[in-house]
């Protein structure tokens, strides 16, 4: 292995993986140092259909602000959107993956985007995997006894995994990487 291949392993990430949502949005703070995997923190942001839009919005954004201000994170992670039907659904989605891109855009982080595809390549090695091949993978790779709830916290792992072995290369798994 190259000496700068050597230095960028030795130095580690701390990636904040996003599964987005304005519901729920899944997020994931994992170390990745020498091959192995460290848990710093995962769950979801949740807001309630009661709330206005906008309002859903800010509490999403100051809730990232807030874990990216705890964890510092050298990198942001988040997966790509993909909508067959449901296009009013999508715009809002759309929207609350702006405002998580925009939360690390504004401390400077880089943030890269996986497709599913991607994200199913780099944890399980098949991207039809289906969802509970992928939770299996996750467990095994982030050592766990059981698959982490609700399924957009387990996402956002996988996206943060994906990103990891990415090698921080955006061109081997990342479709642009925003820098």
């Amino acid at each position: 292995m190259g000496a700068q291949k050597q230095q960028e392993k030795s130095a580690g990430m701390r990636i904040l993986g996003i599964d987005p949502g304005y519901a729920r949005l899944g997020y994931a703070v994992v170390d990745y140092l020498d091959d192995c995997f460290t848990i710093c923190d995962y769950g979801c942001i949740e807001t309630s259909a009661k709330t206005p839009f906008p309002e859903r919005l800010l509490v999403i954004f100051e809730a990232l602000t807030a874990l990216c201000e705890r964890f510092e994170p050298t990198a942001v992670a988040i997966e790509e959107l993909f909508f067959a039907q449901n296009t009013t659904t999508a715009i809002g989605v759309a929207e609350a993956r702006g405002v998580a891109v925009l939360a690390g855009a504004i401390r400077h982080l880089p943030v890269y985007e996986y497709t599913p595809l991607q994200v199913k390549m780099a944890v399980v090695g098949y991207g039809n995997a289906d969802k509970q091949q992928v939770q299996a993978m996750i467990c095994h790779i982030l050592r766990l006894r059981k698959a982490p709830k609700p399924d957009d916290a387990a996402d956002a792992l996988a996206v943060a995994i994906c990103h990891a072995h990415s090698g921080n290369r955006p061109e081997f798994l990342a479709v642009g990487g925003y820098q």
